[in-house]
């Protein structure tokens, strides 16, 4: 039995060797990608959203001030594809009833070295900002507890954006106002 073993592997041992460096050389690709792909999924950077509001006032849970006394969102460490929640209470400061409107304006991304690289964005809504409020009109001095969404997209050409341009953060405001008063 032992000479028959031996024998086989005397007369294939070209087919032996070929098959040990197609299995290194498999592996190694595949670390390699690993590590590639490893950026991607642990792709992750801080955020902080300024609310500029007109006939409301913010305040509470997640609503922080800036030495100014200007309410931001610190949204902390997002990462693409996944939902990050903030809630606060909205309360109607205003003498007329309203319904309220949601929308991001003034994103700008930042580099490693603090430089902004918003230009040629890849994609034309890398956020995309939600709230459970649902249109309920608000009465004069009502408040109402809302909670906003925030996704960051994980569409490839914006992940690649992300990782040419190695952005570490970025910002962005967070804009309600009254779409009518009653």
């Amino acid at each position: 039995m032992r000479s028959s073993l031996a024998d086989f592997l005397r007369i294939k041992k070209e087919i032996i060797l070929l098959v040990i460096i197609v299995s290194a050389a498999t592996l190694a690709v595949s670390t390699i990608v690993s590590i590639w792909l490893s950026r991607y999924h642990n792709l992750h950077f801080p955020s902080l959203g300024t609310i500029q509001v007109t006939v409301v006032e913010v305040y509470g849970n997640d609503i922080n001030y800036t030495q100014d006394g200007v309410p931001f969102i610190d949204w902390g460490t997002v990462y693409p594809g996944m939902a990050t929640n903030r809630s606060f209470y909205i309360n109607n400061t205003g003498n007329t009833l309203v319904t309220l409107s949601l929308k991001i304006s003034n994103l700008t991304f930042q580099d490693a070295d603090n430089r902004n690289v918003t230009g040629n964005l890849p994609i034309e809504s890398p956020l995309n900002l939600t709230w459970n409020y649902n249109n309920t009109v608000l009465g004069r001095k009502e408040e109402i507890y809302v909670t906003l969404t925030l996704t960051v997209s994980s569409h490839p050409d914006f992940i690649e954006y992300l990782i040419a341009y190695d952005v570490t953060k970025f910002t962005f405001d967070v804009v309600i106002t009254p779409v009518e008063q009653h």
